[in-house]
């Protein structure tokens, strides 16, 4: 049997994590997590405490601050059972997600904060999100971060460089506007369509270019 010639930007098996940080935004990462469920992935999501106070701001959802809640609250908002997706606590050291050994596939920072950006950036590894990231760049797994900031620093541009340089991939929450949206949901859809096309995973909400 050959071996799969798959490169580092297609995602050979549907399990994804979506790790969620305090930057706005966080409506991006709620219809990011919908729409990998309904494409029959597996998800896994991790939420940082500055984005739980974030996404009570932002949005109608209010996340509970233990972990168990979190499932349970996401498995009824989205229709899920514990097979489709996880939630893993913030310094849950044991999740597959903390070891390279682990059976893991992208991981998505969506939003990512530009505190968190730093930390990727220098390995800093305090909490499970940016161990989780740590992972894949030394296994050499995808690994994109979607920052929504403006405007940027230059301490902000030379992280993103320095996490470029090592393979990831800086996919800033920027919606277009040649598809003239008609509603916010089409902005944000905008973005989640450009994640959904670096994961290598076939998609209705927004048409190619040139189709």
């Amino acid at each position: 049997m050959s071996e799969s010639k798959a490169g580092p930007n297609i995602c050979v098996a549907p399990n994804i994590c979506v790790a969620i940080t305090g930057a706005s935004g966080s409506p991006y990462a709620m219809r990011l997590i919908e729409v990998l469920l309904n494409s029959g992935c597996t998800v896994s999501v991790i939420i940082s405490k500055a984005a739980q106070l974030v996404m009570a701001t932002e949005t109608e959802f209010k996340i509970p601050g233990q972990v168990r809640g979190q499932a349970e609250y996401l498995r009824e908002h989205f229709q899920a059972d514990e097979t489709q997706l996880q939630v893993y606590g913030r310094e849950d050291w044991m999740s597959p997600w903390a070891s390279g050994s682990g059976r893991n596939g992208a991981l998505v920072i969506c939003p990512c904060s530009t505190g968190t950006l730093s930390a990727v950036a220098t390995g800093a590894s305090n909490n499970l999100i940016e161990r989780a990231a740590d992972v894949c760049l030394k296994e050499r797994r995808q690994l994109i971060l979607v920052p929504r900031e403006t405007p940027f620093s230059t301490l902000h541009l030379q992280n993103m460089l320095t996490l470029s340089q090592m393979g990831a991939v800086i996919l800033p929450a920027s919606p277009g506007f040649y598809r003239q949206p008609e509603n916010i949901e089409d902005l944000i859809d905008f973005v989640i369509a450009r994640i959904l096309n670096q994961l290598n995973i076939e998609h209705d909400l927004l048409p190619r270019w040139g189709e």
